[in-house]
């Protein structure tokens, strides 16, 4: 395996105590240190946060927008360090699938994205910035399952270099069409990276609120 699934870091409440845990995924150049800094940002104190790293801070060496095959066998690596992590979660502290969360940034939130379309369930929050599902525009998007009305909010700018707005559109509709509870919004001008506004639209659905409407 080439991404180790053993390598991660905590934060927030320890495991064995929390009521929540956040799964966040860190982006292509990232550490577990970037993503789990946003864990300050979360209000709600009930969560811990647990991130693993990827060999060379590079979960996949390509856009996500390639042939998958081309970013392989990093990308079926990382995909499986995503279902190890899950599975440990559930099965050593006894977590249900409703109190886990996820949240990625960049190629982190791609990745993040395309593990839960492939793992429909009903989580407990499904947080993607700057990121879509994997794949070319012509890919089969034969996701199965039901994500219950599990709340997920894709959040990007409307220009990002790396992640172009139809596939933010594209994987909304994914989503939409796996039961979820979808919150687009996307962001003129805005550069690749974290803003408030996002941040705040992810405590307000883990605390069980509806942001205000997405502008488009």
């Amino acid at each position: 395996m080439i991404h180790n699934p053993n390598n991660i870091r905590t934060a927030g409440k320890p495991l064995e105590e929390a009521s929540k845990v956040m799964i966040m995924v860190h982006g292509r150049g990232g550490s577990v240190r970037d993503i789990l800094s946003l864990s300050n940002h979360i209000q709600d104190k009930d969560f811990a946060f647990v991130a693993p790293e990827a060999q060379g801070n590079t979960w996949y060496p390509y856009s996500f927008l390639r042939p998958m095959n081309e970013n392989e066998p990093y990308l079926s690596s990382a995909l499986e360090v995503l279902a190890s992590l899950r599975g440990k979660l559930q099965a050593d502290f006894n977590f249900k699938l409703p109190q886990i969360y996820w949240l990625g940034f960049s190629q982190g939130a791609c990745l993040m994205l395309e593990f839960v379309a492939r793992h429909a369930a009903e989580y407990g929050g499904v947080f993607g910035l700057s990121g879509g599902v994997i794949g070319p525009d012509e890919t089969p998007r034969n996701y199965e399952g039901s994500m219950g009305k599990t709340p997920v909010f894709l959040g990007c700018s409307d220009v990002d270099s790396h992640v172009p707005k139809k596939r933010v559109l594209e994987s909304e509709a994914i989503f939409q069409g796996l039961g979820a509870d979808v919150t687009t919004k996307l962001y003129p001008n805005f550069p690749h990276s974290i803003n408030e506004d996002e941040l705040n639209i992810v405590n307000l659905l883990i605390a069980g609120d509806q942001p205000r409407p997405a502008i488009i």
